[in-house]
């Protein structure tokens, strides 16, 4: 075999070695941070210019996730390639395939290591690079450019094969098959709270359409990198810092033996379109957040303060605001699951779902203003949400009698809904729907139902008014850079 055809072998081993020892990381971590592709993920997406990330919620939209995703896996592959690439060479030249391999397994596991810092689930990153080296070197894995086809064929079908079976494995260890959660400390009321909550909703004929309260598997999520911290409850804390008069440190247990609150709340994502499935609401169990800034801060020295989570997030707020702010470790009566921001996040009532920080694990002081992560984006997403009423396909039902429901919900924010109106003309007539109970929780949505008798296509319009008797504005916009705004519009059939 000539110098260039042992490299060319050479480096189709490290490729096949760098994707088997990435996912062999993904078996035995999931879809969490000791993923190997977890921290480049986040440096990727830390590092796309603001104007680039705009770009592609706007014209991508969902799928944009999987774009910086795949690139962070290409990554991880490339440095343990590299790492297997140097191990081969070296037993080539110093004829020493032992010391080749150990080196490539050692490299591996330190560069799995530095990444994750979580040296344990490294090893599996590590060995899967040891073992393909081993094979390289020893000659057990087919020459790149051997002619005969079926042998190559075979080891890429067992590169396949083996990378498949540690996906499958990494999923199921993933939030996906992960049991349900335990009860939330303290919300022993949370159950009696979610009785009251869905006695106050709508009776709809939509068996899909859910009522005040939304399920937990069915809450949207949305999140800067793919990949969720892991914090055990026990290892959490909240540090208050900056400008403070004294410092405080709060652990889990301290915080969740405070008296428990049920909030219902209602969370919308400030980068949706006017009728997209981002709005959601529950039962949230926890702590008011005043008493630990006046703990903090007696004298109210401080103007603003920047939250920051384990995920490298972080918004800022005028402390006044903060101060309505919610710890939450509970929802709908369970313990807060990690795509929430388990053990504790902070809900801010009537702002974006952006502002409210999952994964709390700091709160700074700040005398002067600064650009929170969205904001340094060109987001102006820390401000109070829109008014929005929604009407979604489970909302439109034929009820088998010549009728239409049309149900759905509306929302804005602190300011509460006072009327939802509903036009079957285009907007030439306008009716009063149904609404649901008003309850008392300040940062609630309502529901909204209304009945026809359609006689062809109608365009379905619907606007609420929310309770300072400001009419839902009618002039469309997009997301960006303060979230989007005009009426719904459908063309519903009889």
């Amino acid at each position: 075999m000539t110098a260039h055809e042992s490299r060319r072998r050479d480096a189709a081993v490290s490729v096949a070695a760098g994707v088997l020892a990435v996912a062999a990381s993904y078996a035995v971590a999931g879809a969490t941070a000791s993923f190997v592709a977890s921290p480049i993920d986040r440096a990727i997406v830390d590092g796309t210019p603001g104007a680039i990330v705009t770009f592609m919620i706007e014209n991508v939209g969902e799928p944009a996730h999987l774009l910086h995703l795949g690139g962070a896996v290409a990554v991880a592959v490339g440095l343990f390639g590299a790492c297997v690439f140097g191990g081969l060479r070296v037993a080539h030249r110093v004829g020493r395939p032992l010391g080749g391999t150990v080196l490539a397994a050692g490299a591996a596991w330190l560069l799995a290591t530095g990444l994750t810092g979580a040296p344990v689930s490294a090893v599996a990153a590590g060995l899967s690079a040891g073992v393909v080296t081993a094979a390289g070197v020893s000659g057990a894995v087919p020459d790149a450019v051997d002619p005969s086809r079926r042998q190559a064929l075979a080891a890429v079908a067992a590169i396949v094969g083996v990378s498949g079976a540690a996906a499958l494995i990494g999923r199921n260890r993933g939030g996906d098959a992960a049991p349900a959660a335990a009860p939330a400390p303290g919300a022993a009321g949370a159950e009696a709270r979610l009785g009251e909550v869905e006695a106050a909703s709508l009776d709809v004929a939509s068996d899909d359409l859910h009522g005040l309260v939304s399920p937990i598997d069915e809450f949207y999520s949305v999140d800067i990198a793919e990949f969720e911290p892991e914090i055990p409850a026990a290892e959490w804390s909240l540090t208050f810092t900056g400008e403070t008069g004294s410092d405080l440190t709060v652990d889990y247990d301290e915080l969740t033996e405070r008296e428990a609150e049920h909030r219902l709340v209602a969370l919308r994502c400030v980068g949706e379109d006017i009728n997209e499935r981002k709005l959601d609401a529950a039962v949230w169990t926890g702590t008011p957040i005043a008493p630990l800034i006046d703990a903090v801060d007696p004298e109210g020295a401080c103007d603003c303060a920047m939250l920051r989570g384990e995920d490298g997030y972080y918004v800022q707020f005028p402390v006044d605001v903060l101060s309505e702010g919610f710890l939450a470790w509970g929802m709908n009566g369970r313990a807060l699951p990690p795509t929430h921001g388990r053990p504790v996040r902070v809900l801010i009532p009537g702002h974006w779902g952006e502002t409210n920080v999952k994964w709390l694990t700091e709160i700074e002081l700040l005398e002067t203003e600064e650009d929170g992560y969205w904001e340094e984006r060109g987001w102006e997403g820390t401000g109070p949400v829109n008014t929005v009423a929604k009407l979604w396909d489970e909302g439109i039902t034929d009820l088998g009698d010549g009728r239409t429901e049309l149900a759905g919900h509306a929302y804005a924010g602190t300011r509460g809904i006072d009327r939802v109106e509903v036009s079957t003309d285009g907007g030439e007539t306008w009716t009063d729907a149904e609404l649901s109970a008003e309850l008392p929780d300040e940062d609630a949505w309502r529901q909204w139902r209304h009945v026809f008798e359609p006689d062809g296509a109608h365009e379905v319009v619907v606007r609420a008014t929310d309770g300072e008797g400001t009419l839902q504005p009618a002039a469309e916009s997009g997301s960006v850079p303060s979230g989007a705004s005009g009426w719904v519009s459908r063309t519903v059939n009889g």
